[in-house]
C-alpha cells in the first residue's frame, strides 16, 4: 500500500498550484461578474435587455467553446515535453487578454468593432483555460500518494474556485466603492487590469515548482507516447472519455449555474439587489471552496462513487431550494446560497475520477479532451438554454441541474468507477 501522508514538497507543490490556479482562474470568470456592465457598454444602445443578456452570456460562453482546442494542443506538449512546462504556459496565455479587455474601446468608441474585439479576446481566455485546469489536476496527482489524491484534488479545485471568490470579492467592492454610473465611465476595468498582473504573479510562481515524479520517471523509462497522444485516447479509451465527458457535464453545471450565473439571474429575473446577490454569492464560493476540500477527502475514505451520488443527489436538492426561495422567500437567499455552494463542492471529487480513467502517457490528453468538450457543450450551451428557459419558468436553472444529477447517477449505477479501476496508475 502506497503512504497516505503528504510530504512537505507535496504540500508545497499543492499551495503553490492551487494560488497560481486561483490568480488564473479569477482572470477567466471576472467577465461574468461584470456581464450586465459589458452587456450595457459593448452592444448598441437600443438592444433590449434580454437580447443584449443573451448576446452577453453568449459572449462569456464563446470562452468555453475555445477550449478543446487549447485544451488538447496543450495537453498534447504536456504529455511529450512535461507538465510543468505547460502549466506555465497556459497562465501566461491567460494573462494578456485578460489584461487586454481591460484597454479594449467599448462600442460608444469603435462600434461593431468592439464586441468583435471582445469576442476574440474571449476566445484565447478560453483556449488558456483549456489547458490549465485538466493539467493542474493532473500535476497534483502525480505528485501526492495515491490515498490522498482525493484530497490533493479537492484542495486544487478549492484553489480554482477561490478565484471565483476572488472574482466576487472583486466586483463586491467595485460596486461598494463607486456608483453605477461610475462603474460604467470606466471602473469596471480595474479588475482585468489587476487580473492581468495576478497572471503575470501565476508565472513567477510556477517557476518554484518541479516536474512530477511519474512524468520524470517515464521520461527516464523512454515510455513517453509516440505520435499524437489524442489518437490513443480517441482508439483506445473511448468508454473512459464517455464517463468522464458526462461528470465533467456534471462539474460544469454546477459551477455555471449555481455559482456564475446566479447573482446575474437574481438581480434580472428575481430583483435581488446587486450588491445582496454579490455578497450573497462571496459566502456561497467560499462555502463552494470547503466543499470541495471535504468532498475530496469523502472520497479517499469512502469511495468515489459513494461520494458522487450523496454529493450530487444534495446538490439537486439544494440548488431547487435555491430557486425556491429566490422566487417566493428571498428573505432567506442569504441563507441557502451558501448551503447550495457547499453541495457544488462535490465537483473537486470529478477530478479524482478522471485521474484514475487514463494511463498516465496520456492522461493529461485524456482529460482535457474529455472535461474540454464537455465544458465547451455545456457550459457554452447551458447561460443559452437557462436564458430562454427562464422565461417560462424561474425554476428551469434548478431543473437542469436535477436533469444532469440524474443521468450522472444512472451511470454511476450502470457501473462502479472503484470497480473499473481499483489502483491509481501512477506507473507508465
Amino acid at each position: 500500500m502506497p503512504s497516505s501522508s503528504l510530504l512537505p514538497q507535496d504540500r508545497r507543490t499543492l499551495l503553490l498550484a492551487s494560488l497560481g490556479g486561483a490568480l488564473e482562474f479569477y482572470d477567466f470568470i471576472i467577465f461574468v461578474f461584470f456581464a450586465a456592465v459589458i452587456g450595457a457598454l459593448f452592444f448598441p444602445p437600443d438592444t433590449p435587455d434580454w437580447l443584449r443578456q443573451l448576446q452577453t452570456f453568449g459572449i462569456f460562453a464563446a470562452g468555453y467553446l475555445a477550449r478543446p482546442a487549447g485544451g488538447v494542443l496543450l495537453a498534447h506538449f504536456g504529455d511529450r515535453l512535461g507538465r510543468k512546462r505547460m502549466f506555465m504556459v497556459s497562465v501566461l496565455l491567460m494573462a494578456v487578454p485578460t489584461l487586454l479587455i481591460g484597454l479594449l474601446p467599448t462600442y460608444a468608441a469603435i462600434g461593431l468593432a468592439a464586441p468583435i474585439l471582445l469576442l476574440v479576446l474571449r476566445l484565447l481566455q478560453g483556449a488558456a483555460v483549456g489547458g490549465e485546469v485538466p493539467g493542474a489536476w493532473v500535476f497534483v496527482a502525480e505528485h501526492v500518494p495515491e490515498g490522498r489524491i482525493g484530497l490533493a484534488c479537492g484542495v486544487l479545485t478549492a484553489g480554482l474556485t477561490a478565484g471565483i471568490l476572488l472574482g466576487s470579492l472583486m466586483a463586491s467592492a467595485v460596486n461598494a466603492l463607486w456608483t453605477p454610473e461610475q462603474v460604467l465611465a470606466g471602473y469596471w476595468r480595474i479588475p482585468f487590469l489587476i487580473g492581468g498582473l495576478f497572471g503575470m504573479v501565476a508565472v513567477w510562481l510556477r517557476r518554484y515548482l518541479s516536474e512530477t515524479p511519474v512524468f520524470q520517471a517515464m521520461r527516464q523509462r523512454r515510455e513517453l507516447v509516440e505520435g499524437l497522444p489524442i489518437r490513443m485516447v480517441l482508439g483506445e479509451h473511448q468508454g473512459a472519455v464517455v464517463r468522464c465527458v458526462i461528470f465533467s457535464w456534471l462539474l460544469t453545471v454546477g459551477i455555471v449555474i449555481v455559482i456564475l450565473m446566479t447573482p446575474t439571474l437574481a438581480q434580472t429575473t428575481f430583483g435581488i439587489p446587486v450588491q445582496e446577490a454579490l455578497h450573497a454569492n462571496v459566502w456561497a464560493t467560499l462555502a463552494l471552496a470547503f466543499g470541495c476540500v471535504a468532498f475530496g477527502v469523502g472520497a479517499d475514505r469512502f469511495g468515489v462513487d459513494a461520494v458522487l451520488v450523496v454529493g450530487s443527489v444534495a446538490m439537486a436538492i439544494l440548488s431547487l431550494l435555491l430557486f425556491v426561495v429566490l422566487k417566493y422567500s428571498p428573505e432567506y437567499f442569504l441563507l441557502i446560497y451558501p448551503l447550495a455552494g457547499l453541495c457544488i463542492g462535490v465537483v473537486g471529487v470529478v477530478p479524482v475520477l478522471m485521474v484514475k480513467e487514463f494511463p498516465a502517457q496520456i492522461r493529461y490528453s485524456g482529460i482535457s479532451f474529455s472535461y474540454n468538450v464537455a465544458y465547451a457543450v455545456s457550459g457554452g450551451l447551458t447561460p443559452l438554454i437557462v436564458t430562454f428557459w427562464i422565461r417560462s419558468t424561474p425554476l428551469a436553472p434548478a431543473y437542469y441541474v436535477g436533469l444532469v444529477v440524474a443521468v450522472a447517477v444512472a451511470v454511476i449505477a450502470l457501473g462502479s468507477t472503484s470497480r473499473r479501476r481499483d489502483q491509481f496508475p501512477c506507473d507508465a
